[in-house]
């Protein structure tokens, strides 16, 4: 496993290059601020116009044993093909330009603005990074929900969805561990594109009045563009502890704790990664519920996994601290909701 120090290029590290003192690093730079999951990503240009294709090995030969004077058949490895699509993820900000001259700093003022976009964009994201499904909205891109969805052990990634043991309809919750790698785990842009969100001052513009027919006003036009997706590699390096019981795990330390056993469970994933996979960045992710147990547990006397620790390899510093279990960590992503219905086979 990589230490907590491996470094590849996030968000914010790939627009300054590419956009050294510009607009587009201090967007980067709002988003990851707002957005944990945007401090781990490592950003990689994609081989396609539309997204990523990579070859994967599907199968490994079996050696013989031989005897002497006995030959051995030739056998040899399989491999296949994937590939991840990107996304366009867009939005538009127009204000009043009367009203952003009224602030004295009409730049300051549409930033200040545009701030809750930005914001959006990095939700909208973290949102699909979780729940993407293209066969429900074929317009996004998959993410890691629909990719490790069931312990049916006909689909591959069954092997990596631990049981929590909550059985409820739309009462479970999640925590996913995911070991960031640019050859494993990672987030792609198009081929001959620039990484990130876009950000384009379109200037004053006559705009239609929305609230009066016929009616013009100007206004001042921000236009935000994000190409984005997700590639997973390697199924093997993503693991997802999935029927988190919610109301048992709000019991957690009480006298009567029926909450499932976190500790347990992120051991059991943090295992489920190969031993040999060279350098690699693993983090959980959980919802507010969750860390704020895991915090609960942290208080516990007997407690000597849970930590509060300043990662200096962050790109964006973290005030309050990084939460980390077994030194890996453990990250707040409310994408991940407390309504999700049990994984079954």
């Amino acid at each position: 496993m990589g230490a907590l120090t491996s470094y590849w290029p996030t968000l914010l590290d790939v627009t300054r290059r590419l956009a050294p003192g510009g607009g587009i690093d201090v967007v980067a730079e709002i988003l990851q601020q707002y957005n944990e999951i945007l401090d781990d990503i490592p950003w990689i240009e994609g081989n396609l116009p539309t997204g990523h294709q990579t070859t994967i090995r599907t199968s490994k030969p079996t050696p013989t044993f031989r005897l002497l004077n006995q030959g051995v058949v030739p056998v040899k490895t399989t491999t296949g093909q994937l590939v991840d699509t990107c996304a366009i993820l867009e939005a538009r900000n127009h204000i009043d330009k009367d009203l952003a001259m009224l602030n004295g700093n009409t730049a300051a003022f549409r930033l200040s603005e545009d701030k809750a976009i930005i914001q959006a964009m990095g939700d909208t994201l973290s949102d699909t990074l979780i729940h993407g499904d293209v066969s429900v909205y074929p317009e996004r891109f998959n993410g890691l929900a629909s990719r490790y969805f069931s312990l049916n052990t006909g689909y591959t990634t069954y092997a990596n969805i631990i049981d929590g043991g909550g059985t409820d309809s739309a009462a479970n919750t999640s925590i996913y561990l995911v070991c960031w790698s640019p050859d494993k785990v990672f987030g792609i842009y198009p081929k001959g594109s620039q990484a990130g969100l876009q950000q384009r001052d379109l200037g004053e513009q006559s705009i239609v009045d929305p609230n009066t027919s016929g009616a013009y006003m100007q206004a001042l036009v921000s236009w935000y563009q994000w190409k984005c997706g997700i590639c997973i590699r390697d199924w093997r390096y993503v693991v997802r502890i999935a029927n988190i019981d919610v109301v048992d795990l709000l019991t957690a330390s009480d006298s009567s704790d029926n909450s499932a056993n976190l500790f347990k469970l992120m051991s059991k994933a943090l295992d489920r990664i190969p031993p040999m996979g060279g350098d690699y960045r693993p983090v959980f992710y959980c919802n507010e519920t969750v860390r704020s147990m895991l915090r609960v547990k942290m208080l516990d006397k007997a407690n000597v996994h849970l930590q509060l620790t300043d990662l200096k390899s962050l790109s964006i510093p973290r005030p309050q601290g990084v939460l980390t279990f077994m030194g890996v960590p453990v990250r707040r992503i409310d994408s991940i909701t407390n309504a999700e219905d049990a994984v079954t086979t």
